[in-house]
């Protein structure tokens, strides 16, 4: 697979998105408290623009009345339907034996070891003779 710069990692606060366009497909990647994630902008239940969606928290309820909120902004409701899947592993809720979006491998690396590479400038050797600077091309 290709790597993509996508932006610095301050350029992407924590709880939001940034949205891309990666080899003719929409990638959504999403900064949860410093770690990073991408999925796929598509919907597999109708090929809705999933990532552009609210990030929403998990609700759960012991009994009627107590509701408990945990993973706020961790999972993200298709505009379309509602459908919510877990932006870190991209599993659906609605259906999470058989559905999920496609997710995409994330890292955060120094800038030195992207433009290090096997880039070599071609030099000369430089020396001062009084005082005039020459150089041997």
């Amino acid at each position: 697979m290709t790597r993509h710069v996508i932006a610095r990692a301050g350029e992407i606060a924590p709880g939001e998105r940034r949205l891309v366009e990666l080899d003719g497909r929409r990638i959504g990647v999403f900064n949860l408290a410093g770690e990073y994630f991408a999925l796929l902008d598509r919907c597999p239940h109708q090929g809705g623009p999933m990532c552009r969606g609210h990030q929403v928290g998990f609700v759960t309820a012991a009994r009627p009345g107590e509701y408990v909120r945990s993973r706020e902004g961790e999972l993200v409701k298709c505009p379309w339907h509602g459908w919510m899947f877990d932006i870190r592993t991209g599993q659906s809720w609605c259906g999470p034996e058989r559905l999920s979006v496609r997710r995409f491998e994330v890292s955060v690396e120094p800038g030195a070891a992207l433009v290090e590479g096997p880039f070599v400038a071609e030099t000369y050797p430089v020396s001062v003779e009084d005082d005039y600077v020459v150089v041997q091309a």
